[in-house]
């Protein structure tokens, strides 16, 4: 902190009490303070360099207290950086999943259009192989749920205890819903088109439903009962990637069914496609044209969604939910912070004292400690995005990702760091501006 004189008009000093005659302005008297120091009263020149000083010096003084305070800082500005990049990263892993599996899927439903009467099933019999010469389509297949009564109950056993059944879905699809659905085996195999035009009398049962109805191996050739028909099973599906309802079913042959228990009639029918990537969009528009040409209206093509818009829905949902908790971290972090200086005022009161009788203004202690706690916030704001950085890189490293960090999240984090910081030492430094010199020295 640096002093100057203030001369009079005459530009020299005027003499009071203890000065010697002919004693020249700011020369000091034996055994004063030095002319450095200068006289209370006068005016005071606060330099940035010293404020900058100050801080760094005060922040070091006590150097176990002020890391505890800006780790507050640290996991804030940590947790927005790593969010930020970790919702960034991960975004960009979103299409290749869309791609994979939603964006190369089409659904066909069965409407049976704007007639009176309408069709219990407007599908053709050959609907698989229609759509599947449609270039793009990798498998294709019809399917509905059976809702005839004698076909509600399924057991495992003609008799004992498991012949009174349970009640499990009956589903009648052709042979492409399995491969549509990419179906992964447990045991066995899964029916054929040769199954379906030969209407046998087989089924392929979902992991859950083996369980549910006791069958755990096919070396045995076990059977099941649909109502009182018995149907071999001839495979357990152990995972799909679409139409998970398939794992709680009982699949049978679509002609088999039909032959059983007639078309549907209360449930609709739907059609499972599966297509290359890019290839879908263009598939729903030609699929109710490749089934019925004289009336394509019998049907709904619901393409998949659009990437972008579920990418960008998906992200917003975890920007806005992770941001909130780093923003509580930050208002820890600055309630961590305006403590501490607060303290600090209160321990530093003689110092204070002492600053403003030699001439050091509100002003300059108010800016002394806003620039101790805008420092806290910058070394916390530094440390915290080096840590966040290192979390997205960390992650993407163990998920095989390309990470993805955009560099205004990096050079943003540490203002926010000092932002926090100067708005947490507001109140405290006011308050150390309006101690009164001689009430701190008394204390």
């Amino acid at each position: 902190m640096r002093f100057r004189v203030r001369a009079g008009k005459s530009g020299r000093a005027s003499e009071g009490p203890g000065e010697r005659p002919g004693q020249r302005a700011g020369e000091p008297l034996s055994g004063d303070l030095p002319s450095a120091v200068g006289a209370v009263g006068e005016r005071s020149r606060f330099a940035l360099r010293d404020l900058f000083a100050e801080a760094v010096a005060g922040v070091l003084q006590r150097p176990g207290r002020s890391a505890l305070t800006a780790l507050g800082t640290v996991l804030g500005v940590g947790t927005f950086v790593a969010i930020l990049g970790l919702t960034a990263t991960a975004s960009s892993q979103i299409d290749s999943r869309f791609n994979s599996l939603t964006a190369t899927e089409v659904t066909i439903e069965d409407t049976g259009g704007d007639q009176p009467v309408k069709p219990a099933l407007s599908f053709p019999g050959d609907a698989d192989r229609r759509v599947e010469r449609l270039h793009g389509v990798e498998a294709a297949g019809v399917y509905w749920t059976v809702d005839a009564p004698a076909a509600r109950r399924v057991r495992a056993a003609p008799v004992g205890d498991g012949a009174r059944g349970d009640e499990v879905p009956v589903l009648a699809a052709s042979s492409g819903v399995l491969r549509a659905a990419r179906a992964t085996l447990q045991q066995g195999r899964i029916f054929d088109s040769w199954h379906d035009k030969e209407q046998q009398q087989v089924a392929v049962i979902g992991a859950g439903t083996a369980a549910r109805l006791g069958i755990t191996t096919l070396d045995t050739r076990p059977a099941v009962f649909i109502g009182e028909i018995p149907f071999s099973v001839i495979g357990i599906v152990g995972d799909v990637d679409r139409k998970a309802d398939l794992l709680l079913s009982v699949v049978v042959p679509r002609s088999t069914a039909t032959a059983l228990w007639g078309p549907p009639t209360q449930s609709r029918a739907g059609m499972l496609i599966s297509t290359r990537v890019g290839a879908a969009v263009q598939i729903a528009e030609e699929a109710p044209i490749a089934l019925r040409p004289d009336q394509p209206g019998h049907f709904k093509a619901v393409p998949p969604p659009d990437p972008r818009s579920l990418r960008t829905s998906v992200t917003s949902d975890l920007d806005q939910l992770f941001l909130v908790l780093a923003a509580i971290c930050l208002v820890i972090g600055a309630v961590g912070i305006a403590n501490t200086t607060l303290v600090a005022v209160l321990e530093r009161t003689g110092e204070i004292g002492l600053r403003r009788s030699l001439g050091a203004r509100g002003r300059h202690i108010l800016g002394q400690f806003l620039a101790e706690s805008g420092a806290l916030g910058v070394l916390g704001g530094l440390v915290g995005t080096s840590l966040g950085v290192l979390t997205v890189l960390t992650v993407a490293l163990v998920r095989n990702w390309t990470a993805v960090i955009h560099p205004g999240t990096v050079a943003a984090a540490p203002l926010i760091g000092l932002a926090t910081g100067v708005l947490a030492g507001l109140y405290p430094a006011w308050r150390a501006s309006r101690i009164e010199p001689a009430e701190a020295l008394r204390r």
